[in-house]
């Protein structure tokens, strides 16, 4: 396994091996030795194509999150808002594959989405933090403070997501 670093503190790619022969491949997801942080919570998602979701975090308890696409392609986004960063307000962006077996680990105070680029995605999740719903909130996609560029212009957006903070009335919460 590799581990590369990124110009934001903490946030790293996990670039992992594939074993494969004729009947398939076999792929270790998770090695706890490779962590400092203990991950006791794992959820996934399926999503269509050319979804949007995110972006979303904790506020009063942030999760660090590790990101695995089982199945598909997605492009990933990250915002750093941890307050005393040096890169708060930016944002880390990546394509994800199961044909690459990358893994992306998010530090906790970063608030993720992703926008699904092929049919039937699964995305696997290992979260630091149980599910805190009274401190979920999010960023809205689009916000031209942060003027990320998704590679999709028609996107399936949830209701929720449509209603999410502006970066500027967020910072205001942090």
């Amino acid at each position: 396994m590799k581990i590369i670093k990124t110009k934001f503190k903490d946030l790293l790619i996990y670039d992992k091996k594939t074993f494969k022969d004729k009947r398939g491949y076999f792929r270790e997801l998770y090695l706890q030795k490779h962590f400092n942080t203990k991950f006791p919570f794992d959820v996934m998602s399926y999503s269509k194509k050319n979804v949007l979701r995110g972006l979303h975090l904790q506020l009063k308890n942030p999760q660090a999150k590790l990101i695995t696409v089982l199945h598909g392609k997605i492009y990933d986004v990250c915002v750093d808002c941890r307050k005393n960063s040096k890169t708060f307000g930016k944002y880390f962006s990546i394509y994800l594959s199961e044909k690459e077996n990358k893994s992306l680990l998010i530090p906790a105070g970063f608030a993720h989405g992703f926008c699904t680029l092929t049919d039937d995605v699964v995305l696997h999740y290992k979260c630091s933090k149980y599910r805190h719903s009274e401190s979920e909130t999010g960023i809205l996609w689009n916000d031209s403070d942060l003027n990320i560029v998704w590679p999709k212009k028609k996107l399936i957006i949830s209701q929720k997501d449509k209603n999410n903070f502006s970066f500027k009335d967020l910072k205001k919460l942090i």
